[in-house]
C-alpha cells in the first residue's frame, strides 16, 4: 500500500470516529429520557413493541427508537412518539423540559391527560394532538416567543380561548386548535389579531363567528375555518390579503351567504384570482347564485368542493388540458344543463360527485377513458336514455363507486360495461389498515379527505372519508329492463349491490355467488323469477339481502347469514317458503326508510356517541367493511366534523384491538 492509499484510509479512520463520538448522547440527556419514560405507562391497546422499549442507558440515547440527534454535538434535537399508546401526565418538573437544545416535541396520539405549557427548556415545535388534555388554554402559552408549532387539536380543552394567547408569538408559522370545546374569542373587545408569520392555522369547530382577527396574518397558506358559525358575508379586504399566499382554503359547515361584494351570485369572479389555489371547500353554506366560470381554469386547483348549497345555472364549461383537478363534489344543488364534455380533460380526477342535482343528459360515457376516477355519483338527476358502451377496452379502469340511482335511464344494462370495471374484479389481499381516497392535503395530522353522497340500506348518507375498499354499484330507481348480466359475478371486490326499483327480468345470476365480501343486496322492486341461487348461501359477508316484490318462488336457500334475514327481505313473493317466510310470512310489512335528519342536540351527545362506538365495534368486530364505513357516514348533523375524528381515535383502538388478538392467537397456535 502507498503511502497515498495509506493517507486516505487513515482519514477515512479518524472521520469515522470522530463522527461516532460526536453522536454520542450527553448522559444526562439519556438520564433525562429514562426518567421521562418512568412517568407514563404503555395501555392495553399497545403495539407488539414500543418505541421506548429500546430506551437502555447501555446504548447511546442517539440510537433510541424516537430520538433524534444533532449529528456535530450529540445533543437530543427531536423527541417523536407520536402513536405510543402512553398514558400519564407531563408536569411543571418534567425531565423532558431539561433537554434544553429540544427543536421538536410530539407527544401525539397518546392519552396524556394534562401537559405543562413550562418556558423553561421548551420546543419551538409541539405537537400534542389526539390525547385527552382537558381544562381552559394555558395562558402561559403566550411568553412561548420562540413557538413555531403547536397542535393541540382533538383534545378536551374547553371555555374561551382568546387571540391575545398568540397575538405577540411572533414566530408562530402553525396553530391547530381543532375539535376541542373552546370558543375563540377577542377579550374586552380588543382587535387582537394573529401573528403576520402564521402560515398554517386550523381552526375547526371552535365557534369562530368572525374573521377580523386574521387581519395581520398576511402569509397564510393553509387555512381551515369549517363547522364554525361564520355567517352572511366574507369582508373585502379579505381577498387583498389572501390573494398571493392562499393555497388551501376551507370554509364549509359555516353559514355564509356571500364570498364578497353583495351582487347576485355568492361566488364572485375575483375569487378565480387565488392562482396558487389547491382546495377551495365552500360546502354546507347558504351559498346562491352561479359557479364563476374561471374556476374551472386555476390550473393549480386540486379540490372543489361546494356540496349542499344553494348554487343554480350550468357546471363550469372550461376545465382546461392539463388541470389539476383531483376531486369535484357539487352535490345538492340547484344546477342544470348538460355535464361539461371538457370534465374530460381533468385526467387526474380520481371523485366526481354531481348528485342531487336538475341535470338533464345522457350517460357521460366519455368519462370512461379517466384513468384515475374511482367515483362516479350523478344520482338523483334528470339523466335519461339507455347506457351505451364504447368500443374502448379501457372503460372505468379505475372505478370503484358507480351511483347512477334515482333517474331515467332506460334499456338493458350493458355487459360490455362490467367487462371494464377492472378495481372491481379483484380484491386487495396486502392491505393491512384503512386507506382512503384523498389524504394528502393539509398540515400535520390533519389531511383533507375526499367525500361522497350514497345511498345504502336505503338511507342517503354522506362518506366524509371514502375506503378504498369500499366498491359500490347503484342502479336503483331507474327504468332499466331485460335480465341482470351474470357477468356482474366477476365483479368480486363488490360490497354494495343495488338494482332496486327497476324492471328487471328473469333469473338471479348464480355467478353472484362468487361476490365473497359483498355485504348488501338490494333487488326489490322488479319482476324477477325463478328460485333464489343456493350459491348465495355462501356469502358469509352478507349482511343486507331484500329481495321483496318480485315472483321469485321455491326454497330460501339455508346458510348463516340467511338465517339473519327478517320476512320483509322477501315480502311479496307468493312463491317462496322456507324459513322465516314460513313463521308469519305477510304479517310484517316492510319497514318505512327513515330519511330524515340526524340532528345530535348537546344533551344527546354523550349518549349517542356512546351507543355510536358500541355500534361500530360491533360491526367491525365482525369483519363488515360497511360496519367501519358507517362510521364515516354523517347523518346531517352539525357535529359530523367532531365526530369523524371520534371515529378515527376508535378506527386506531380497533386496529389496536386486532393486533392484540392476533398476538394472542400466535402464541396459542405456537403451543
Amino acid at each position: 500500500m502507498g503511502y497515498g492509499q495509506l493517507s486516505v484510509v487513515l482519514l477515512v479512520i479518524f472521520l469515522f470516529e470522530f463522527a461516532l463520538s460526536s453522536s454520542l448522547c450527553p448522559k444526562d440527556q439519556s438520564i433525562s429520557l429514562v426518567k421521562f419514560n418512568e412517568t407514563f405507562t404503555i395501555d392495553t391497546f399497545a403495539s407488539l413493541k414500543s418505541k421506548t422499549s429500546s430506551w437502555n442507558m447501555s446504548r447511546d440515547c442517539c440510537l433510541w427508537d424516537g430520538v433524534k440527534c444533532d449529528e456535530m454535538t450529540g445533543h437530543v434535537i427531536e423527541l417523536d412518539l407520536n402513536n405510543c399508546c402512553l398514558v400519564g401526565k407531563v408536569d411543571s418538573n418534567s425531565t423532558v423540559f431539561q433537554l434544553s437544545r429540544l427543536q421538536k416535541l410530539d407527544l401525539s396520539w397518546n392519552n396524556f391527560s394534562n401537559y405543562h405549557i413550562s418556558t423553561r427548556g421548551v420546543a419551538p415545535m409541539i405537537f400534542l394532538e389526539r390525547n385527552q388534555l382537558r381544562g381552559h388554554l394555558p395562558k402561559s402559552i403566550q411568553n412561548l416567543v420562540y413557538l413555531n408549532s403547536l397542535d393541540l387539536s382533538s383534545n378536551n380543552f374547553s371555555g374561551n380561548a382568546d387571540v391575545s394567547l398568540f397575538s405577540n408569538l411572533k414566530n408562530l408559522r402553525t396553530l391547530d386548535l381543532s375539535y376541542n370545546r373552546i370558543s375563540l374569542t377577542s377579550e374586552n373587545k380588543v382587535n387582537f389579531t394573529l401573528p403576520e408569520s402564521l402560515w398554517n392555522l386550523a381552526l375547526v369547530a371552535c365557534e369562530v363567528k368572525e374573521l377580523e382577527f386574521l387581519r395581520s396574518a398576511k402569509q397564510l397558506f393553509d387555512l381551515n375555518l369549517s363547522n364554525n358559525k361564520i355567517q352572511g358575508r366574507i369582508p373585502d379586504w379579505v381577498w387583498p390579503i389572501w390573494m398571493f399566499s392562499l393555497n388551501r382554503l376551507n370554509l364549509s359547515h359555516n353559514m355564509l351567504t356571500n364570498m364578497g361584494s353583495g351582487n347576485m351570485d355568492s361566488i364572485p369572479s375575483y375569487v378565480c384570482n387565488l392562482d396558487s389555489l389547491r382546495v377551495l371547500d365552500l360546502a354546507k353554506n347558504n351559498l346562491i347564485g352561479e359557479i364563476p366560470q374561471c374556476l374551472a381554469n386555476i390550473s393549480t386547483l386540486e379540490v372543489l368542493d361546494m356540496h349542499q348549497n344553494n348554487l343554480s345555472g350550468t357546471i363550469p364549461k372550461t376545465f382546461t388540458i392539463g388541470n389539476s383537478l383531483r376531486s369535484l363534489n357539487l352535490h345538492d344543488n340547484k344546477l342544470q344543463g348538460k355535464l361539461p364534455r371538457s370534465l374530460a380533460n381533468c385526467k387526474e380526477l380520481q371523485v366526481l360527485d354531481l348528485g342531487n342535482n336538475h341535470l338533464y343528459d345522457t350517460f357521460p360515457m366519455w368519462l370512461a377513458t379517466l384513468p384515475k376516477l374511482q367515483v362516479l355519483s350523478l344520482r338523483s338527476n334528470k339523466l335519461y336514455g339507455s347506457i351505451r358502451t364504447s368500443r374502448d377496452e379501457n372503460m372505468f379502469l379505475e372505478l370503484r363507486i358507480l351511483d347512477v340511482s334515482y333517474n331515467a335511464f332506460t334499456g338493458n344494462v350493458p355487459t360490455s360495461l362490467f367487462q371494464q370495471l377492472k378495481a372491481m374484479r379483484v380484491i386487495n389481499q396486502t392491505m393491512k389498515t384503512p386507506t382512503y381516497l384523498g389524504d394528502k392535503f393539509g398540515f400535520g395530522s390533519r389531511k383533507y379527505n375526499y367525500s361522497v353522497t350514497i345511498a345504502t340500506k336505503g338511507l342517503e348518507l354522506k362518506l366524509v372519508r371514502i375506503l378504498t375498499v369500499y366498491t359500490i354499484i347503484d342502479l336503483s330507481s331507474n327504468k332499466f329492463e331485460g335480465q341482470i348480466p351474470s357477468i356482474m359475478g366477476d365483479l368480486i371486490a363488490l360490497r354494495v349491490l343495488n338494482l332496486s326499483y327497476n324492471g328487471f327480468q328473469g333469473h338471479i345470476p348464480k355467478s353472484l355467488g362468487n361476490l365473497s365480501v359483498v355485504e348488501s343486496l338490494d333487488f326489490s322492486f322488479n319482476q324477477l323469477s325463478g328460485e333464489i341461487p343456493q350459491q348465495l348461501a355462501s356469502l358469509t359477508s352478507l349482511a343486507f339481502l331484500n329481495l321483496s316484490h318480485n315472483h321469485l318462488q321455491g326454497c330460501i336457500p339455508q346458510g348463516p347469514q340467511f338465517h339473519t334475514f327478517e320476512n320483509n327481505s322477501y315480502e311479496d313473493n307468493d312463491g317462496l317458503r322456507g324459513f322465516p317466510v314460513s313463521r308469519g310470512y305477510g304479517s310484517n310489512k316492510m319497514p318505512e326508510t327513515n330519511n330524515t335528519a340526524f340532528v345530535l342536540d348537546e344533551e344527546s351527545d354523550s349518549t349517542f356517541l356512546s351507543e355510536f362506538m358500541k355500534a361500530i365495534l360491533i360491526g367491525y368486530g365482525s369483519g363488515l367493511i360497511i360496519g367501519l364505513s358507517v362510521a364515516y357516514i354523517m347523518f346531517s348533523t352539525r357535529n359530523s366534523n367532531r365526530l369523524s375524528w371520534i371515529v378515527e381515535e376508535l378506527e386506531y383502538k380497533i386496529t389496536m384491538r386486532r393486533r392484540k388478538k392476533q398476538r394472542g392467537n400466535q402464541r396459542h397456535y405456537r403451543r
